[in-house]
């Protein structure tokens, strides 16, 4: 559902279409969104210059606050390097980690689009790289290029399908297994930005605190370093601080899929 290693935080290319992966056509022009690309990286080179045009670069340093929960909205964000957290403030004034955002992502957006308060705050979990573009401005683009129309509700529904599976598994999975989940799913988005290692292992992008994964996955610190730990036994993943490197993405990925077995009962005559 938080210092930046390099390796990992690629910025987004501006290369021509040309010496890009071949992708399927649109009507727009551009190039047909996957599953699992980014915004920027689902713009074609004439789309990102218009867009840099109107935008302004900044950099924010771990922990800065990119917009807060419940301001007015006023522009949107497009993470070129580094990663950042999605959190809301719950009723009792803890803070919920709801996602991360890195590389490519579009942030901030939905408040503005939709012309409301925002609901959520996102902030830098490291050193990060961006472009900031005023609600108005970034709505005119989108009336200049109709075709990124698409690729915004894209995005919001893929959001949306990411969250109806995390709220599947925190009702059928529990533990090192629900763990399991979001690990798979982190480094399949941190194997996008970042080449696996020698071994096949791949390092989590986001530098996640053993708490914010717990609040992310509604469960305790206490919880996540057992959870951890059983993992750590199976030989899926190492651990050190703030980073989990996955060294069996494969059996990592079979162990979130196998049911739990429910808890033995004792049977007394």
């Amino acid at each position: 559902m938080p210092t930046d290693r390099p390796p990992t935080d690629r910025p987004p290319t501006d290369r021509p279409a040309s010496a890009r992966p071949p992708a399927a056509a649109t009507s727009r022009g551009g190039h047909a969104a996957g599953p699992g690309d980014a915004f920027w990286d689902a713009l074609d080179a004439p789309e990102r210059a218009a867009l840099r045009a109107v935008a302004r670069p900044r950099k924010y340093a771990p922990r800065t606050p990119l917009c807060y929960q419940g301001d007015d909205s006023d522009h949107i964000i497009i993470i070129e390097s580094g990663w950042a957290k999605v959190t809301s403030a719950s009723e009792d004034g803890r803070e919920v980690v709801l996602a991360v955002r890195g590389p490519g992502d579009l942030v901030c957006e939905s408040a503005v689009l939709g012309r409301r308060e925002r609901s959520a705050t996102v902030a830098a979990l490291s050193p990060l790289r961006a472009l900031v573009v005023p609600a108005a401005r970034f709505t005119g683009f989108l009336d200049a290029h109709p075709g990124v129309w698409r690729l915004v509700s894209g995005t919001f529904v893929r959001r949306l399908d990411d969250a109806d599976r995390r709220l599947q598994a925190h009702v059928s999975a529990h533990g090192a297994r629900r763990l399991a989940i979001l690990l798979t799913e982190l480094a399949e988005v941190s194997a996008r930005h970042a080449p696996p290692g020698a071994g096949g292992g791949i390092v989590i992008g986001p530098p996640l605190s053993q708490e914010e994964l717990g609040s992310w996955m509604d469960a305790s610190r206490e919880t996540v370093a057992r959870a951890l730990g059983a993992l750590r036994a199976e030989g899926l993943v190492v651990t050190g601080r703030r980073k989990i490197t996955v060294v069996d993405v494969g059996g990592l990925r079979e162990f979130a899929r196998t049911p739990e077995r429910p808890p033995a009962t004792a049977f007394t005559m």
